[in-house]
């Protein structure tokens, strides 16, 4: 996972709490910038953003690009804060009575943003500095477990906890399916490709009963060699099931 690092957190302050006004010359803002780095991000990954490509994407040169921006550093924070602002652009939180759903539907937009945008799954989070875009988010992810019964550090950790269920089951899910060829979508093949030559290295069959057991048992009722998005939508189950609990024991 890549670190976050070499920001001038004054500067990108700046950058991200000021106005975004288009260069009268160069026809560019902080905002246009932003969002065709995050477009090829998207296409081509985090690597392919650099400060040239950007210029040559954008018709202008290097130069004209570090006073919407900063450097390299304060772009990706401008981009995660953009990633963040739109997260409930396509499915807004309900407003329901019913906390449940407004949990799910939370772990759902943030699922949809990892795979619309795989690269902010391999970025650590560290002590970002919020932009407004992730502070939209963050009111609107807490306003949403507001008033269930929870106390304020408990709503923090809850939803600390839920985003990085989402995030790192993402992560997994994307590694898993970059490993497989195009059109695959299970790992029969490749599973009945190594079992033989696996087999003869471990040798006793009976050294590893329960992991035998349950990694067949997984093979056979999905194909797939590991399940991280099974494992997602159960562990969100999971904590709402614990969240339902402690609502429980507080007498709310």
């Amino acid at each position: 996972m890549a670190k976050r690092t070499g920001v001038d957190e004054l500067k990108l302050i700046g950058l991200l709490w000021r106005g975004s006004p288009t260069s009268p010359r160069s026809r560019i803002s902080t905002r246009s910038i932003t969002t065709l780095a995050v477009e090829l991000a998207d296409r081509e990954g985090l690597d392919a953003v650099t400060i040239r490509r950007l210029a040559e994407e954008a018709g202008v040169t290097a130069m004209a690009l570090y006073p919407h921006i900063g450097g390299r550093a304060e772009l990706v924070e401008l981009m995660l804060d953009h990633v963040a602002g739109a997260t409930y652009e396509a499915a807004s939180i309900p407003e329901s009575t019913d906390w449940r759903s407004r949990i799910t539907a939370i772990a759902e937009a943030n699922w949809a943003s990892c795979r619309a945008h795989p690269w902010i799954t391999d970025l650590a989070t560290g002590r970002p500095v919020p932009g407004p875009g992730a502070s939209t988010k963050y009111e609107t992810e807490l306003r949403a477990l507001d008033g269930i019964g929870l106390s304020d550090i408990d709503m923090e950790h809850t939803l600390t906890a839920l985003l990085s269920l989402v995030q790192g089951t993402a992560r997994a899910t994307l590694a898993t399916q970059g490993a497989r060829q195009p059109g695959e979508d299970q790992d029969v093949d490749w599973w009945a490709n190594i079992e033989p030559a696996l087999t003869t290295a471990i040798g006793d069959r009976t050294r590893f009963p329960t992991a035998s057991r349950v990694s067949r048992t997984l093979g056979e009722e999905t194909g797939k060699a590991n399940d991280p998005e099974g494992a997602y939508r159960r562990g969100v189950g999971l904590l709402i099931d614990g969240i339902a609990q402690r609502i429980d024991q507080s007498g709310v």
